[in-house]
């Protein structure tokens, strides 16, 4: 069996950088876990369980809508199904991911996608276009983003009264607006502008007729295929070797 050659190596300092890059978002991030913290308690969570699941699941709309369905009697498989379909994003997000991380032993890219969120994958998407791999961002970005959400669930639980409201002062727009400069930031070319036309119509179509949450997944399968079935030549690089 042919050994596999791992060869890209993670720069602490680059790491740290990130951190830094994305601590304004985590910010945001803080006043939404606060939100969450304060929505368990209210649904009768002890202290321990809400930062236990922020901590072990870390996936923002997943926890609100399992809070909403909490209760004295809680069915487990329907709480799956809807979180699965929440987090299915994730499986596009993942896949587009894999040409950055063939080169990261599986231990390492497994780690890392625990990580993952929309904020850190746009950046490190956008770099990827523009010829730079950058992992970085989803390591360094996404340690303060887990970790202002652990932060946030905590204040929410203990301090919930101060921030109960965070979409009354507009922070559930912030990451929107953040993930929209990242895409405007990107290639604009016919076959990218197509892609988020026929996302964008989808994702509309799906938020009206189709159930709750949907409309994320029917956007993301919509510019997928486009891109899927719309090749886009690149350039043979490292020594030759195309992708």
């Amino acid at each position: 069996m042919k050994n596999v050659q791992y060869t890209y190596q993670f720069q602490p300092a680059k790491v740290r950088s990130e951190l830094i890059r994305m601590f304004p978002i985590s910010l945001f991030v803080v006043a939404f876990g606060a939100a969450f913290g304060l929505a368990a308690a209210q649904q009768g969570l002890d202290p321990l369980q809400s930062l236990l699941m922020s901590t072990l699941m870390f996936a923002g709309a997943s926890q609100f809508a399992a809070i909403d369905m909490w209760g004295a009697e809680v069915s487990v498989i329907p709480v799956m199904v809807v979180v699965f379909a929440i987090n299915s994003r994730h499986l596009l997000m993942g896949a587009s991911l894999y040409p950055m991380l063939r080169d990261v032993s599986p231990a390492k890219r497994y780690g890392l996608i625990l990580l993952l969120t929309d904020a850190n994958w746009a950046v490190s998407a956008q770099e990827y276009q523009s010829g730079r791999r950058n992992l970085e961002v989803i390591l360094g970005g996404g340690l303060v983003l887990w970790l202002a959400w652990i932060v946030g669930t905590w204040l929410g639980v203990y301090f919930g009264g101060l921030l109960q409201n965070p979409k009354s002062l507009g922070l559930d727009m912030v990451l929107g607006c953040f993930l929209l400069a990242m895409a405007l930031g990107g290639k604009k070319n016919p076959r990218v502008l197509v892609a988020w036309s026929l996302a964008a119509a989808a994702s509309l179509a799906a938020w009206k007729w189709l159930p709750a949450n949907t409309h994320v997944v029917a956007g993301a399968l919509a510019g997928g295929l486009v891109g899927f079935f719309w090749l886009e030549k690149i350039p043979d690089d490292e020594g030759g070797q195309s992708a």
